[in-house]
């Protein structure tokens, strides 16, 4: 409770509203359009790998991407409320990510069971690690033999995510208990230093690709990267010396990072044999990887006019990415395994899973996420308190996968 002139008393939920920050209010657009890049990027590597070796960085850019717009969630409620109601939470997580994930694993069981001899057949098994978020354990043995290569092995990445949030938020509101704001930023960002730290002894140690890949461990630098962009961002008061620092740091830092990861696309193997590249690239690449996208991120966000964000703002780039990327990048790959004997033609099997994916992803959304996600938003948005009348139909910045 706390007292007004007048002696009133009033909860937290009834006090004035501290003012939103410019940095991490409203939605941004340009990474709507990012995250479109980015699922073409894994879409072409798993269709066409010879001539985007590098597509899978679209990957790193989404875990880069999760936490910084994960965090920004948390802080806006954070910052307008005081708290975080976690349950709520949550139940908004899942009401966004899992009716999705739960369609594309019944239809390609479905189609499986019907047609076993298909490029779905034989997924029964597969889909209970994936609906369950724990594709990334099986993907390396954990549950038995390793599930890598089928055709809802990509959820792996959706299992990475979904556990990082398990313990993110919790941490961040223990952090902001007791620390401010400024000193949460380097102890996330010191967070991310010791996992690459436990990935070089696991690397060292001679852990197989497959623990590398998929660990929530060896990606969890990714994401907490992500986040201290967030937290970075939080912290700076628009307008501020530190907000032109680095904002003049972006005219040039983005672009160069831009360039850096689009010409990695084209160029860049990993490596999937134990030797000195191995060893070095799976100690630091990550970690590199995750850095150049959060300067490109965090470019987007400082420089809205620039012509990076005009191009990836553009709606035939942001509204893909906000509405159709999730779901494409749980189609895609089901798609393009299911063509293989059915069109033998390359030129003509990757263009027409690329329609296919599309046209799966609009259904996805259209019929399945956004009806879900209504209904969930009148039932769980009464439950968070919004800090003015006007800003009750704010859009979330750059919405999670």
């Amino acid at each position: 409770m706390i007292s007004n002139k007048n002696g009133a008393t009033r909860t937290l939920e009834e006090r004035p509203f501290a003012p939103g920050n410019g940095l991490i209010s409203g939605r941004k657009h340009a990474l709507d359009g990012l995250r479109t890049i980015a699922v073409i990027g894994v879409f072409l590597f798993h269709t066409v790998t010879e001539l985007v070796p590098g597509g899978s960085i679209g990957v790193d850019v989404f875990f880069t991407l999760s936490g910084f717009v994960i965090t920004l969630l948390i802080m806006k409620e954070y910052r307008d409320t005081g708290r975080l109601r976690l349950g709520v939470f949550y139940a908004k997580r899942l009401a966004r990510l899992w009716p999705a994930l739960l369609a594309v694993c019944g239809v390609v069981v479905l189609v499986g069971l019907i047609f076993p001899l298909s490029g779905w057949g034989g997924q029964e098994a597969n889909a209970i690690p994936a609906a369950g978020y724990v594709m990334n354990l099986a993907n390396y043995g954990v549950f038995g033999s390793s599930t890598g290569g089928n055709a809802l092995s990509p959820t792996w990445t959706l299992a990475v995510e979904e556990q990082f949030y398990l313990v993110w938020p919790l941490l961040l509101l223990v952090m902001l208990r007791f620390c401010k704001v400024r000193t949460v930023t380097w102890l996330t960002a010191t967070l991310a230093a010791g996992f690459l730290v436990s990935r070089f002894f696991l690397v060292s140690g001679g852990a197989p690709l497959a623990r590398l890949y998929n660990g929530p461990d060896t990606r969890a630098d990714q994401l907490l990267l992500g986040c201290t962009l967030a937290l970075l961002f939080t912290a700076v008061k628009p307008g501020s010396r530190a907000h032109a620092s680095l904002q003049a740091g972006a005219r040039w830092a983005g672009p160069l990072a831009g360039l850096a990861l689009l010409a990695a696309v084209f160029l860049l193997n990993e490596p999937n044999e134990t030797g000195t590249w191995f060893n070095i690239f799976w100690t630091a690449g990550p970690t590199a990887l995750a850095l150049l996208s959060a300067v490109v991120i965090g470019s987007l966000v400082l420089r809205p006019a620039g012509p990076g964000s005009r191009i990836l703002s553009h709606p035939w780039l942001a509204n893909p990415g906000r509405d159709l990327s999730y779901a494409a990048y749980l189609w895609h790959l089901p798609i393009y395994l299911l063509l293989i004997p059915l069109v033998p033609s390359l030129c003509l099997r990757v263009p027409l899973a690329a329609a296919l994916t599309v046209l799966m992803a609009y259904l996805s959304f259209r019929f399945v996420e956004r009806p879900i996600r209504r209904w969930a938003s009148k039932r769980l948005e009464p439950a968070v308190v919004r800090s003015a009348p006007e800003r009750t139909r704010e859009l979330e910045p750059a919405g999670t996968r």
